[in-house]
């Protein structure tokens, strides 16, 4: 890569991490707005990670040096993410950016967040720790799987950007069962993956239902803000990755003002869709009983693998 592209590359990854608070500030609004409340303002959580990065950490007696480690190895994880996501342009991308080393970085976040749950010491990270794993071992393969199939289904291998190019090219041709039951599959995914209803809340400390609330229980002050905005930036890359993957038409091609202008457009339209849809279903569905959870998983990864059979078969 030449040091143009380098550039573009870390402006568009630091665009994403930027425009992630607001991204989930979007939600709130949407869901206050859906449940006849003004809510708090879109920028809230600029504020709520501003306040927790100016306040002093609490870390147990039992923690080790891991406890304090571990927020910095999730927020670097999310800006490796960052680089290798397509997001207005698809062609600057990370070296090695693939679907096997997003998942596995991926797998990273996740490891370090229930290992952080654990290092605390408390029942509750513990709880929120263990339902996490039970739930990875589902997430994991439909995540995988889903990608999957649109590398087999475009012939361009594990190369995301490749990926998303040839399907941009395709048109409305590229729109088939395959496509549609992938992309199903992986907004389930994208919901389990970062906690949100029917999955768990992460707006509440329910104690006896909690996932990601409770991982983070033991954290405070500087910890608890990169933690949180390294949760805010997953589902901004997971939301961003639906919308230049999936459905990635008018994503920019080509480095022109014209192009980059229109993908500035489109990516901004997906991305306040996806937040729409995230709210909608919040403000709609129950959260599920956590034994009930395998069973969504479960139809998530059959959709991805009905995904990858309808190539085969259609």
């Amino acid at each position: 890569m030449n040091p143009f592209e380098i550039v573009l590359m870390a402006l568009q990854a630091a665009a994403l991490m930027a425009v992630s608070p607001l991204v989930v500030g979007i939600i709130r609004k949407i869901k206050a707005r859906m449940q006849n409340k003004v809510g708090a303002s879109v920028l809230q959580p600029y504020r709520d990670l501003r306040k927790m990065f100016r306040k002093e950490s609490a870390v147990s007696e039992n923690a080790s040096f891991l406890f304090r480690l571990i927020p910095y190895v999730c927020l670097t994880s999310m800006l490796l993410l960052a680089a290798m996501t397509p997001f207005v342009y698809t062609q600057v991308i990370a070296p090695y950016a693939d679907v096997i080393a997003m998942v596995y970085i991926f797998t990273m976040f996740r490891f370090a967040m229930v290992l952080g749950g654990l290092e605390g010491g408390s029942a509750f990270g513990g709880m929120g720790s263990s339902r996490e794993v039970m739930m990875s071992v589902l997430i994991e393969p439909a995540l995988l799987i889903s990608i999957m199939t649109l590398s087999a289904m475009t012939g361009a291998g594990f190369d995301l950007s490749a990926i998303s190019g040839s399907i941009n090219a395709r048109g409305a041709a590229a729109i088939c069962p395959a496509l549609l039951l992938a992309g199903t599959s992986f907004v389930i995914t994208m919901v389990a993956e970062n906690t949100r209803v029917p999955f768990d809340n992460p707006d509440t400390h329910l104690e006896l239902t909690m996932v990601h609330e409770g991982m983070l229980l033991e954290y405070s002050g500087r910890g608890l803000a990169i933690m949180e905005f390294a949760s805010m930036v997953r589902l901004t890359i997971f939301m961003a990755l639906l919308g230049t993957l999936f459905f990635p038409w008018g994503t920019a091609m080509a480095m022109t003002a014209a192009e980059l202008s229109v993908s500035l457009l489109a990516i901004t339209v997906k991305m306040l869709a996806i937040a729409f849809g995230i709210a909608l279903l919040e403000s709609t569905v129950a959260k599920m009983r956590v034994f009930r959870m395998p069973n969504m998983l479960t139809a998530s990864f059959a959709l991805a693998l009905m995904a990858m059979v309808s190539l085969y078969v259609l």
